[in-house]
């Protein structure tokens, strides 16, 4: 139960302006009453920040370097995915979502590409939102939809007949199963809506990407978002090979034909634009498009860096997201804020954007693009009372001035270790590295049990990787490219 009134003296609060200092935030219900100058000589030592937003990821239970998907560019990478073995929903939905909490996320996106299986979609979708409630997130989640290129980006035929047999009938069963219909899956988002759908559990269409949905199916949720106003979550020019691909295929451009359909909206969400051009990140800044850069994910799988400057000369909304691959592997999105920021401001004295501007655009950009709530995520009176609690006396552990900027001292060493507190709608979800509302070391240890006795199965699909990689490799290498 949220206590219905609760008062909190904080050494530093971040606020819409920058620092505020000392300050007494008051919480009523679900949402902040009041933001004064604390009165308090003993305000305890901590920083109060909007919680942290991810704003894109997959709600993987288990790092994907578990099982040695890894060190690889993603058209090879994504096929590894597979190998994990389906357990039960709801405790692998709450082991991905209390690991996030831990990271100092309060909202999470959650673009579903692999489903457990083990029942309808509907079903097993009310099953995460049930772990996204317990663990007291806020959630989007994005229904995977795909019907084109499964394997590679064109024609997968002398791909497949060069592999040995045995191979080739692993990845047939395990990589090409026939999609559904764009009406079908039009069906299916309304009826996982109708499970799970909730002002806490967004339901979204989640187009893979354009390389792996036609035409049709990209029209199909076009006009179905119009119809229902519910947001579309999709990858776009994540890699190099998705950019030539897209050059080849659409020749006056792949942005320009996803305006013509009507895909461009505020309503869109789109993941990396790591090869996005100045005209297609105008284009998508004059649709209301919001981006969500995937810092660290990019680095691991050898993407690039995305053209964050451009984004922001063009005014692009701009999110981040965690995309299940933290720098460390941990869903920590305080360092996950920290690299995105230091890595795209810019150089020298041509800073693109300040600290501040950098965590606001993270926070609100990021709630809209997972919420659909447009509610700019700051502590004010009014807000929703999604609060981060920071130990400031162990961030500023040397105590040589008492006039630092805070936010500098955040950006320059906050890490999840650092967590008191994470608050989402005035509960308290995680307290001193503890969730408090599943009981995540008895989660993980069935998740990983059950995975671990799964694992024995794949043993044939691991052969078939690994003689399916030399392929892929020359399928990409071969391709004219940027």
């Amino acid at each position: 139960m949220t206590d219905p009134t609760r008062t909190i003296d904080c050494t530093h609060v971040i606020g819409p302006t920058g620092s505020l200092g000392a300050q007494t935030i008051a919480i009523k219900g679900d949402a902040i009453a009041a933001v004064t100058p604390s009165k308090s000589a003993a305000a305890e030592k901590l920083l109060a920040m909007p919680a942290l937003v991810n704003a894109h990821d997959h709600g993987r239970a288990v790092r994907t370097s578990s099982i040695g998907a890894d060190a690889m560019p993603l058209e090879i990478w994504i096929n590894y995915i597979g190998l994990f073995p389906a357990v039960d929903p709801y405790l692998a939905a709450a082991m991905s979502y209390a690991n996030s909490a831990l990271g100092g996320a309060g909202t999470v996106m959650n673009h579903y590409t692999r489903a457990q299986g083990l029942t309808d979609l509907p079903t097993e979708v009310a099953e995460v939102a049930r772990a996204a409630r317990d663990v007291g997130i806020r959630a989007g989640f994005a229904v995977s939809m795909k019907d084109r290129n499964p394997l590679v980006y064109g024609d997968a035929g002398p791909l497949l007949a060069a592999l040995p047999a045995e191979a080739r009938r692993e990845i047939e069963a395990r990589l090409l199963k026939p999609p559904l219909s764009p009406q079908d899956y039009i069906k299916l988002v309304d009826d996982v809506a109708a499970a799970a759908d909730s002002p806490h559990f967004n339901v979204q269409y989640g187009p893979n990407g354009v390389q792996w949905c036609s035409d049709e199916l990209l029209q199909a949720i076009a006009k179905a978002s119009e119809r229902t106003g519910r947001r579309v979550h999709m990858h776009l020019l994540e890699t190099k090979y998705q950019r030539a691909w897209a050059d080849e295929t659409y020749p006056h451009g792949v942005v320009r034909m996803l305006d013509n359909i009507g895909l461009l909206s505020p309503r869109l969400t789109l993941a990396h634009c790591t090869w996005a051009n100045q005209y297609e990140l105008d284009l998508l800044a004059e649709r209301g498009v919001t981006i969500t850069v995937n810092t660290s994910s990019n680095l691991h799988l050898h993407s690039g860096v995305a053209p964050v400057p451009q984004m922001h000369k063009s005014i692009c909304k701009v999110a981040m997201g965690i995309d299940s691959k933290a720098l460390d592997d941990d869903d920590d999105a305080l360092r996950e804020l920290r690299l995105s920021y230091l890595l795209h401001a810019g150089t020298g004295f041509d800073l693109q954007t300040t600290r501040l501007q950098a965590l606001q655009q993270a926070v609100g950009n990021g709630r809209f693009a997972v919420t659909n709530v447009n509610d700019g995520g700051r502590i004010e009176p009014g807000a929703a009372a999604d609060l981060l609690l920071l130990d400031w006396a162990a961030l500023d552990n040397d105590g040589l001035r008492d006039d630092l900027d805070p936010l500098h001292v955040l950006y320059s060493r906050a890490t999840r270790a650092h967590i008191r507190e994470l608050i989402v709608g005035g509960r308290s979800i995680v307290t001193d590295g503890r969730v408090l509302g599943v009981d995540l070391p008895a989660v993980r240890a069935e998740v990983l049990d059950k995975m671990r006795a799964g694992m024995a199965a794949n043993a044939g699909m691991i052969q078939a990787l690994a003689a399916l990689q030399p392929g892929v490799t020359k399928y990409y290498l071969d391709m004219p490219c940027c």
